[in-house]
């Protein structure tokens, strides 16, 4: 595999699932296919996805310029040929751990920050009802600080052995379906089951209350810390 073919794999994986993600975001606000399994039963703003498109394309755009980037130039320190099950599977979880703990650390003091709340991360918490692709709806800096424990479980990883190219597609499809996920205010029946993995009802809880429930893909960091949110 060359590194041109291992950009065009990635880019089309991150344009594929936010493509999903909208269509998902258009089926949910245009439609009564999903209402049955809404968590809140707040009318949506008319024309807001049209509206808030600029901010998604941006950071969109942010995101696949950086991963463009960073696989052209990382390429030579990626496993482009073990299948192998076992490491793809501990890479995948290891990446997912630590780039929790990071999420949940950034998290929390954007909320705990006044300057840092106000000036950046209120411009996520416009939505207050959300649907999927709410989830790219962020400040740039919000953005591209939430990449950052993504890319030093990597890292760590690089200090042991090479990264395994499916393991690193496999966690940006996964960590990218979840937060589509998180976002759409659906309680589904089967995904809401998974074990393990934070709800819907979760993150929804974050967004409606501003407070508590900073994790993202698990939900301990906010059972040690004592910060899950209160009914």
């Amino acid at each position: 595999m060359t590194a041109q073919l291992a950009i065009f794999y990635t880019l089309a994986l991150l344009i594929g699932t936010n493509t999903f993600g909208f269509v998902y975001s258009y089926l949910i606000l245009n439609h009564n296919l999903f209402s049955k399994y809404r968590i809140q039963t707040k009318k949506y703003k008319s024309g807001i996805l049209v509206q808030r498109l600029p901010l998604y394309l941006m950071n969109l755009l942010t995101l696949l310029i950086l991963s463009g980037v960073g696989i052209y130039f990382c390429f030579p320190f990626f496993d482009t040929e073990s299948y192998s099950l076992y490491v793809i599977v501990c890479q995948v979880l290891f990446a997912f751990i630590i780039d929790d703990i990071w999420f949940y650390f950034m998290h929390r003091i954007f909320h705990e920050n006044n300057f840092l709340l106000r000036k950046v991360h209120s411009i996520h918490h416009r939505s207050s009802t959300p649907f999927p692709l709410e989830y790219l709806y962020v400040h740039p800096v919000e953005w591209m600080s939430g990449m950052v424990g993504a890319a030093f479980a990597f890292f760590l990883i690089l200090l042991v052995m090479p990264i395994n190219i499916y393991a690193f597609w496999i966690f940006g499809m996964l960590r990218n379906m979840h937060e589509i996920h998180i976002h759409s205010d659906l309680e589904l029946p089967v995904i809401s089951k998974i074990p393990f993995l934070s709800t819907t009802r979760h993150h929804d809880d974050h967004h409606a209350k501003l407070t508590g429930n900073y994790a993202s893909t698990f939900a301990w960091m906010d059972s040690i810390f004592k910060t899950n949110f209160k009914q």
